[in-house]
C-alpha cells in the first residue's frame, strides 16, 4: 500500500513503481496499436504477474493452433467437434472459466495443474484471448456452457454433485448448460413457470416445462435448471441438475441470427423424474444462486464483447492500410481515421473499467462483492455491448461491400455484426441492466441518508 507522502517525496519513477507493485512486461502479440490491451504493449500495469504473462502465451498459442484454422468452418456448420472440450482441458484452460478458486476448488482432483496463484485475471485472459477468433458462436460453443452452467454446481452443490457433475465437465468429458430463460420469462427470472413437483415419498421431483435460447443445449449432458418448487415469485425457485439420459428430456436446435456454433436450443422437460440428490443447495433458495451467478456471467460478457469490439477495430485498421480508394489508402482519409479514433477511445476505456471490476473480484470478500459489484457489472455489460455494436457497424462501413460477404476479407466483421444481439440481449438485456445499475445506486443512497439521519 502506498501513502500520499511516499508519492510526494519520490521523484524517481523506480521507487514509486516499486511502492505500487507495478509489473513491467515485455511486448506481446502482433503489435497493432490498440489491437490488444495496453499491457501487451509498452504500458505498465498493477494487475499482472509473471504467472499471467506465461498463461497468456499458452492460451494464445492454443487458440491460434486449435481454434483459428477452423473458426469459419465450425460457424458455418453450426457446431464444433466435442473432442475440443478434452483438448482444452488438457491444455490447462477449461477449468479456468468457472471463476476463482481454480476449478471451483476441485483442482486437487484433476491431473492438470493451474497457473501459479490463479485469479480472475487468468480467467479474463482466457476469455479475451479466445475472443480473438472473432466468433461468439465458437467461443460460446466451447466455453459458455461451462462458464455459466457449472459455477452454481461448484459453488452451491453437494460434494456428491460437485464430483459427479463437476469433474467430468471440468475434464471436458461431459458438457453442461444453464437453463433459466423460458418462452414466458427471461429477464423476469422471478416469474419462471417450469414446475418441479416433489414426490409423496420425497425421493424425486417431477419436472415439466420449457426452456428457450439455451446455449449448448443440443449437446449438453447436464442441464442446470431453474424450476418452480414453491409458491409464486423469487421465493419459490430451486436449481436442479437434470441429466440428458433422464426420460422426457428433449432438445431442438434453434436457428438464430448469430452465435451459430453455440448450439442455441429449445429444451422441453416432459414429466422428467429427477432424484432429490440432484437439487443444488437448498429447496426454494435457487433465486439467490441464480443472482450470484449473474455477476460472473455478465463480467464474462464484458470481456468477450470488448474483445469483439477490438477485433472489429483491428480488422478495420489493417484493412484501411491495404485498401485504396480515390488514389490513396483508406487510412489517409480523415473520415476513416475519425471512425477508428471513436472505436479506440471506447474500447480502451471499457477495458480499464473491466480490469477495475476484475481487481475488485480478486480483492473483495465474496460475501461483499456479490452486492457491491452487481450494479457496476450490469452497467459495464451495457457499456461493452454498446461499444461492440458501434465498432461492428463502423468496421462494416470501413470494409464496405467486403463486410457483406460471408467469408473472405470481411469474414470476422460480417460474423460479429450478427453476434451483437447475442451479447446485448441475453445475460440481462441492456434495458434491464441500466435499470438495475441505477436502482442499486438508489438503494445505496437510501442507506447513506438513513445512516446520516440516525447520527443526527
Amino acid at each position: 500500500s502506498m501513502s500520499l507522502q511516499s508519492i510526494e517525496t519520490s521523484h524517481g519513477a523506480p521507487d514509486t513503481a516499486q511502492a505500487m507493485s507495478v509489473s513491467k512486461t515485455d511486448p506481446f502479440g502482433e503489435g497493432v496499436p490498440f489491437g490488444d490491451p495496453s499491457w501487451y504493449g509498452k504500458f505498465n500495469s498493477p494487475y499482472y504477474t509473471a504467472s499471467h504473462v506465461a498463461f497468456r502465451a499458452k492460451v494464445r498459442d492454443f487458440v491460434e493452433r486449435e481454434i483459428f484454422p477452423h473458426t469459419h468452418e465450425w460457424d458455418e456448420k453450426k457446431s464444433l467437434p466435442l473432442d475440443l472440450y478434452k483438448k482444452t482441458y488438457e491444455a490447462g484452460i477449461l477449468p479456468g472459466v468457472v471463476g476463482a478458486p481454480w476449478a471451483g476448488g476441485l483442482g486437487h482432483k484433476l491431473s492438470i495443474q493451474p497457473p501459479e496463484n490463479f485469479d480472475y485475471f487468468h480467467e479474463l485472459i482466457i476469455l479475451d484471448e479466445f475472443g480473438r477468433c472473432g466468433s461468439g458462436g465458437v467461443l460460446w460453443g466451447l466455453l459458455e456452457g461451462v462458464h455459466i452452467g457449472l459455477p452454481p454446481v461448484l459453488n452451491f452443490g453437494s460434494e456428491d454433485l460437485r464430483y459427479r457433475v463437476g469433474l467430468p465437465v471440468l475434464k471436458g468429458e461431459g458438457t453442461i448448460c444453464l437453463c433459466i430463460t423460458e418462452p414466458y420469462a427471461g429477464s423476469d427470472v422471478a416469474n419462471i413457470r417450469c414446475a418441479a413437483t416433489k414426490s409423496a415419498c420425497g425421493t424425486y421431483y417431477t419436472v415439466t416445462g420449457e426452456k428457450k435460447w439455451i446455449t449448448n443445449g443440443v449437446w449438453a449432458d447436464f442441464f442446470t435448471v431453474a424450476v418452480r418448487t414453491g409458491g409464486p415469485g423469487m421465493g419459490g425457485i430451486s436449481l436442479l441438475v437434470i441429466e440428458k439420459t433422464f426420460k422426457g428430456v428433449e432438445c431442438k436446435r434453434m436457428d438464430c441470427m448469430g452465435v451459430w456454433a453455440s448450439g442455441t436450443s429449445f429444451v422441453t422437460f416432459d414429466e422428467v423424474k429427477v432424484p432429490i440428490a440432484n437439487l443444488i443447495g437448498k429447496e426454494n433458495a435457487g433465486f439467490g444462486y441464480v443472482m450470484h451467478n449473474f455477476n460472473h456471467e455478465r463480467w464474462g460478457f464484458v470481456v468477450q464483447a470488448n474483445r469483439f469490439a477490438r477485433v472489429c477495430y483491428e480488422e478495420a485498421f489493417l484493412y484501411a492500410h491495404k485498401r485504396r480508394t480515390f488514389g490513396k489508402k483508406l487510412i489517409e482519409h480523415p473520415v476513416i481515421r475519425a471512425k477508428l479514433a471513436d472505436m479506440i477511445r471506447q474500447i480502451d476505456a471499457t477495458h480499464h473499467q473491466m480490469e477495475n471490476i476484475t481487481y475488485q473480484m480478486c480483492t473483495m470478500p465474496k460475501t461483499e462483492s456479490a452486492k457491491a459489484l452487481a450494479g457496476i457489472t450490469a452497467l459495464a455489460k451495457v457499456q461493452s455491448t454498446k461499444v461492440f455494436e458501434y465498432c461492428a457497424r463502423e468496421a462494416a462501413q470501413i470494409f464496405g461491400g467486403a463486410s457483406y460477404v460471408r467469408g473472405g476479407q470481411g469474414e470476422k466483421v460480417e460474423r460479429l455484426y450478427r453476434d451483437v444481439r447475442a451479447y446485448a440481449i441475453p445475460g440481462g438485456s441492456e434495458e434491464i441492466m441500466m435499470d438495475l445499475g441505477v436502482r442499486q445506486a438508489m438503494k445505496e443512497w437510501e442507506n447513506v441518508v438513513r445512516n446520516q439521519g440516525s447520527k443526527m
